[in-house]
């Protein structure tokens, strides 16, 4: 069996969108000298257009802005199925919309002026749940990748499996002799790369909307 190759990792993009000039210059200099890649943009349409959702990263979004607000990017995002994290940055008047924004699934919001360590904090805490995220779903897709490789009758008796049947029974349900059964089982467990029937039950469990674990 050919080993896996690991997945060359991309670095994480920190965008910034943001119609005043100064603050994304500013931004854009804080991200360079704690080596993060930066990318700013003054219209949120501009960058809506260019985002990469294969691209790793988070959003530092400004709540007020002309052509478009924080708010409205985010539902934007939404609509799109993006996953990229996002951190607003509010004036005191801006607050209820950030809270908005918030239930609409924004990761953090600050208050401006903040200070550049608290939005390092943040933007490390959002490229950490960006990474989780990703990976997340590309365990899952690898997981469907492996289901999608069994025959029909593979996953007859993968699912009886799951159910807790003996091989004596399934056999029996499915009219074929004890050693097929056997024999489909094992190819069952090979493709899918369970370790034991309790990681195959987690496994179909996954593949059916439950929540992937580790593993």
């Amino acid at each position: 069996m050919t080993a896996n190759k690991t997945p060359v990792r991309k670095k994480p993009t920190v965008y910034i969108v943001d119609d005043d000039d100064g603050m994304r210059r500013a931004l854009s200099v804080l991200m360079s000298t704690v080596g993060y890649n930066a990318v700013s943009f003054e219209r949120p349409a501009e960058f809506l257009q260019k985002l990469d959702p294969n691209q790793p990263g988070c959003l530092v979004l400004d709540v007020r802005m002309p052509e478009m607000s924080g708010l409205e990017v985010q539902q934007q995002l939404n609509r799109s199925g993006s996953m990229l994290p996002v951190i607003l940055m509010t004036g005191h008047g801006d607050i209820p919309m950030a809270v908005q924004a918030m239930k609409d699934g924004a990761f953090d919001f600050l208050q401006k002026p903040f200070r550049d360590q608290d939005l390092l904090d943040r933007i490390n805490g959002a490229l950490k749940q960006d990474a989780e995220n990703r990976e997340t779903v590309e365990r899952h897709a690898d997981l469907k990748r492996r289901s999608e490789s069994l025959t029909p009758r593979e996953r007859e008796v993968m699912a009886l499996v799951v159910d807790g049947r003996a091989n004596k029974v399934i056999a029996i349900d499915l009219g074929l002799s004890e050693r097929t059964v056997e024999i489909h089982r094992a190819n069952v467990m090979e493709k899918m790369q369970a370790r034991s029937v309790a990681h195959l039950v987690k496994m179909h469990l996954t593949l059916n909307g439950e929540t992937l674990g580790n593993g």
